[in-house]
């Protein structure tokens, strides 16, 4: 095995060669296996072990084979306890899931506080055909079907090719120690229930089911890849970037078939599960939102406006008169000048002793009117957005120009009738708005 796993890091996982790796050791075969592995192989680690201390002395006898193991390799070991059962109370879920989010977030801080280029996994074959029961039990797309990814952003599962028969056979080849898990042998999980029953029963239908289970799952990888692809494809003609957000022509995903999968795999990435509701935006009415814990869709006329969630800004902030320049919330440039040069919708000029000071920049709000420059008489924000058919987002994020209670100037846009030079004006005040 061992010649196999180097032409497999060869293969596959040349670029861990280079870099300080993390791996995830519980004590049970597989971890300690592949930490062999790893040495043999060349490659630095550092075990790192999550004592999650649901097996009272168990867990500590695991946390402490684990560091004689890394002082027997000659390797750095770090070990992590954790009040698995307080965090459960605290945030809720299952053992299993809190277990994940615990262990992640520490070896994240890891990587990150501490220069590791990946953290290694010994997931195997046998746990990839587990995982694909589970989910097709649960109902799953094609990405559920996949198994296990051999990498995914900075976890690597360099053992993903062999089988859980390959690395018994090696330990007990090897003569390697290891520590046994008691609760792996609790049916009431549902993995430990399909690893037990399920799994060997499969595994009579046919001498090489899981060899011909591998295949199956790279071909269903290659076809999950050629769709992404198309996907990914299809986003650049259909997300039409604006500012801060995506626009989405709504005709154009009609003409999508058959539309239901199309608007996964448009928005799943995005973290939207409601997949009902999404659909009813397509023809629903304008101003409707469709929220993930991530993202909102919302329907703006004829488009779906994709965003991140921002919380609007309700701060005020302050222009003095002596201030020649604004860094945030909007770049503006603040200047007396002796005559009105060449406007733009950037670019603004008042008669300085119309204003108020200091003056406020905030965001627009429902209510909000102004006299909009050229025209007779005030005119509601609202409508005028309506008009300039300006976009839910937009709006959201429009800042204005203000003295005391009135609206000098909406920023980039339009600017108030009531501030603008004539002839009775003395000091003009030039205002450039950087996008």
């Amino acid at each position: 095995m061992l010649a196999q796993f180097i032409n497999h890091i060869d293969a596959k996982f040349a670029f861990l060669k280079e870099k300080r790796l993390l791996l995830a050791c519980s004590g049970g075969v597989d971890s300690v296996v592949l930490a062999h592995l790893c040495i043999h192989s060349g490659l630095d680690i550092t075990l790192a072990h999550c004592n999650f201390n649901l097996r009272a002395k168990e867990s500590d006898d695991d946390a402490l084979f684990v560091q004689n193991l890394a002082d027997q390799l000659g390797i750095g070991c770090k070990i992590k306890s954790f009040d698995t059962k307080q965090y459960i109370q605290d945030h809720g879920g299952s053992v299993q899931m809190a277990a994940r989010e615990l262990r992640y977030k520490w070896f994240n801080e890891i990587l990150d506080a501490e220069g590791f280029g990946y953290v290694m996994t010994a997931h195997h074959a046998d746990d990839s055909l587990e995982t694909f029961l589970i989910n097709l039990s649960r109902g799953t797309g094609i990405d559920g079907l996949s198994g296990i990814p051999i990498k995914n952003g900075r976890v690597v599962r360099p053992l993903l090719d062999f089988s859980r028969k390959d690395i018994l056979d090696y330990a007990n080849a090897e003569s390697i120690e290891w520590r046994k898990d008691s609760s792996n042998a609790e049916s009431k999980y549902l993995r430990n229930k399909i690893r037990q029953e399920i799994a060997p029963k499969l595994k009579e239908l046919h001498p090489t089911f899981l060899e011909n289970f591998k295949k199956t799952q790279t071909h269903l990888h290659q076809t999950s890849t050629m769709i992404q692809n198309h996907i990914d494809r299809l986003k650049d003609g259909l997300f039409e970037k604006a500012k801060g957000h995506f626009k989405i022509k709504i005709e154009s995903l009609n003409n999508l078939a058959p539309l239901d999968a199309y608007l996964y795999q448009l928005f799943n990435a995005y973290g939207f599960t409601e997949w009902k509701d999404v659909k009813g935006l397509l023809s629903g009415m304008s101003g409707k939102e469709v929220h993930s814990q991530t993202h909102r869709l919302i329907k703006d006329r004829e488009y779906l406006l994709l965003s991140k969630k921002d919380d609007k800004n309700n701060e005020v902030f302050v222009v003095s008169e002596n201030d020649t320049s604004i860094d945030f919330p909007v770049l503006l440039k603040i200047e007396e000048v002796k005559a009105i040069e060449e406007t733009a919708k950037n670019v603004v000029f008042l008669d300085k002793e119309k204003l108020n000071y200091p003056l406020m920049l905030r965001n627009w709000e429902k209510g909000d009117y102004f006299y909009p420059f050229g025209m007779n008489g005030k005119k509601k924000l609202s409508k005028f957005f309506k008009d300039e058919k300006v976009d839910v987002l937009s709006k959201e994020k429009q800042w204005l120009l203000c003295s005391d209670k009135n609206v000098v100037w909406v920023i980039g846009r339009r600017l108030d009738e009531r501030y603008k030079v004539d002839g009775s004006t003395k000091d003009i005040l030039k205002i450039t708005f950087s996008v």
